[in-house]
């Protein structure tokens, strides 16, 4: 067949993949669909395997046309959308017109391909095409853009568990993330980046060092992203230790604790660095009051529920701040749905009876196991004592 020619010239050509090729050649011919897959995803993803042929095309296109698209009906229909999409990526920054045409060729097929395929292939495109505006300042329409990650986020909702169900949910959110990036507001981007890093091993992650600082900036700049613990207790903040950025890991470790004497003291041992990231000087003080109404979080969470009667003091001590300004915060803290209660400002008080859900660290869990230990023993010491005037009462 041709697809087999193909897989023989490509060997004859290049000695150093001939192993390759003939292993290619031979799932082909004995129908061996599954290995077939898992050989050409392997292949296709590293590029030391891409060579020029012949006709001086890509090597990585011409086994797409030659060998997968006369076999890509008796292969899974998304995994054929990822070699699609392995092919369109090789070809970025030598043919971006051929690029986009690989995916646009197949979404020609969507009947065939079925909603998880289409999905992820309508993703990659919509990211190619993200990724050809920085590269080359290729025209995007962005509304269009906006419209089919909305629809197609619609549509994941309702998407049953399936084999394939992280991998388009990853495609997904990786073309969604890169839209807010471009696009803003930061505090979309970070819903988008720690969806994406849900769905998505550290390890497949392109460009995790970049990941890392933008989300770490998104977090301190958006409105309305206080629970950092999305990304402290997840590996990507790692990446940032012994490099250039390693002190916007620290910020992040201080927020996510509500440290406002380290997060202060970073800001000073770091004031260069800082200066160079245009997003924090911009928002240097939405970052401080940030950093202020954590510090009141977290103030509120270390307290047992029974103890959440907080004296104006105790929050300014906390906070670092004069006690003349307390109110504010609190009443900042309250619109902003960050905690519920009430406020006497005679008496200088705050009684919390609900502070705001978030991911906890391992410090964080211990002291909460902790504390349900010390509760279960109330519980018991309680029931016992009921026992006991139960008893006392009916003798």
């Amino acid at each position: 067949s041709g697809a087999v020619d193909h897989c023989e010239a490509m060997a004859k050509s290049h000695p150093d993949l001939a192993d390759d090729y003939n292993d290619i050649s031979s799932m082909v011919s004995n129908k061996l669909w599954h290995q077939l897959t898992v050989k050409l995803l392997d292949f296709l993803a590293d590029s030391k395997n891409f060579r020029t042929t012949e006709q001086g095309t890509s090597s990585f296109l011409a086994l797409y046309n030659e060998v997968v698209l006369v076999v890509d009906k008796k292969l899974n229909q998304t995994s054929l959308a990822r070699l699609a999409s392995l092919v369109s990526t090789s070809l970025l920054f030598t043919d971006g017109t051929a690029a986009k045409a690989v995916l646009e060729n197949l979404l020609q097929h969507k009947d065939r391909l079925g909603v998880s395929a289409t999905l992820y292939c309508e993703s990659k495109l919509a990211l190619l095409k993200l990724n050809l505006l920085e590269s080359k300042g290729q025209p995007v329409d962005m509304d269009e853009l906006k419209t089919l990650l909305q629809r197609n986020a619609s549509l994941l909702a309702e998407m049953p568990y399936s084999q394939d169900y992280s991998i388009v949910h990853s495609a997904h959110h990786l073309a969604s993330m890169t839209f807010r990036k471009a696009v803003g507001p930061p505090e979309a981007f970070y819903k988008e980046a720690v969806l994406y890093l849900n769905y998505t091993a550290i390890q497949d992650i392109d460009n995790a060092y970049q990941l890392a600082v933008d989300l770490s900036l998104a977090a301190l700049t958006g409105d309305g992203v206080f629970n950092f613990g999305q990304v402290v207790t997840t590996p990507i903040l790692s990446v940032l230790q012994d490099t250039p950025h390693e002190w916007l890991m620290k910020l992040m470790q201080a927020s996510a604790k509500g440290d406002v004497l380290q997060f202060q003291e970073l800001l000073q041992q770091h004031a260069a660095e800082i200066q160079n990231e245009p997003a924090l000087v911009n928002r240097a003080q939405a970052v401080q009051e940030k950093i202020t109404l954590l510090a009141l979080v977290h103030l509120v969470f270390e307290r047992p529920s029974s103890e959440r009667t907080l004296s104006f003091q105790d929050v300014a001590q906390r906070i670092h701040l004069d006690v003349s300004q307390v109110e504010l915060v609190v009443m900042r803290a309250l619109s902003l749905g960050l905690i519920e209660g009430t406020m006497d400002q005679v008496e200088q008080t705050v009684q919390v009876t609900w502070v705001l859900p978030r991911v906890l660290d391992k410090e964080q869990m211990q002291e909460l196991s902790t504390r349900f230990g010390e509760w279960a023993v109330k519980v018991s010491s309680t029931r016992d004592y009921m026992g006991e005037q139960t008893v006392s009462t009916f003798a």
